[in-house]
């Protein structure tokens, strides 16, 4: 069901479309793209320039190429469009460092503490944040296995995937917990 209309009338100024494609490769492994890119529908001023309106002030790239289990063993990242030109873009090879990363359970964390303030782009890391869910999106499916030793990390990310609830009871029952017993500590998305 979409947003009931508003109630007042009023004017676009700036859409932010991400989108998140997983591709399974003919090597086994998977490579997951993000987008990232900000328009404004009016012809806009900034510190670093300027933009005619509808041509983008962000568009940033980010690809991960991750195996089975969710390691990143690749990850390229590029800049078509930024408010500082030639500044904002070279700080992509630094995203190399996602390399040997894990999505999953610390995931957010260590991604943080790598590219946190001026170790990162604000932008790259907001797609990089968004990405994770669409690495594990990608990785689901009828071949996942479902571990009798390791909890998937999906439960406890959401309200509808508690421990506790009739969703786990019904499809995870090995990972199913009496109300009261489900981890409250968990890092929203991720099951961290």
């Amino acid at each position: 069901m979409p947003l009931p209309p508003s109630s007042a009338e009023r004017t676009e100024v700036h859409a932010r479309t991400i989108t998140i494609r997983g591709h399974r490769r003919a090597d086994g492994l998977w490579d997951v793209e993000g987008h990232l890119e900000d328009v404004r529908a009016h012809d806009f001023r900034f510190p670093g320039g300027e933009r005619r309106g509808g041509s983008p002030i962000h568009s940033m790239w980010l690809r991960l190429t991750v195996d089975a289990t969710a390691l990143i063993v690749d990850a390229v990242a590029a800049t078509d469009a930024s408010p500082f030109d030639g500044i904002c873009g070279a700080i992509a090879p630094d995203y190399a460092a996602l390399i040997g990363l894990r999505v999953g359970p610390g995931f957010s964390r260590a991604t943080a503490r790598l590219f946190g303030g001026v170790r990162g782009c604000t932008h790259m890391s907001e797609l990089l944040r968004t990405m994770g869910t669409g690495v594990l999106q990608t990785l689901a499916g009828p071949e996942l296995a479902v571990s009798e030793t390791q909890q998937p990390s999906q439960l406890d990310g959401c309200h509808a995937l508690a421990t506790d609830g009739p969703q786990v009871a019904a499809f995870y029952p090995r990972w199913y917990r009496r109300k009261g017993d489900a981890r409250e500590d968990a890092e929203p998305g991720t099951g961290e």
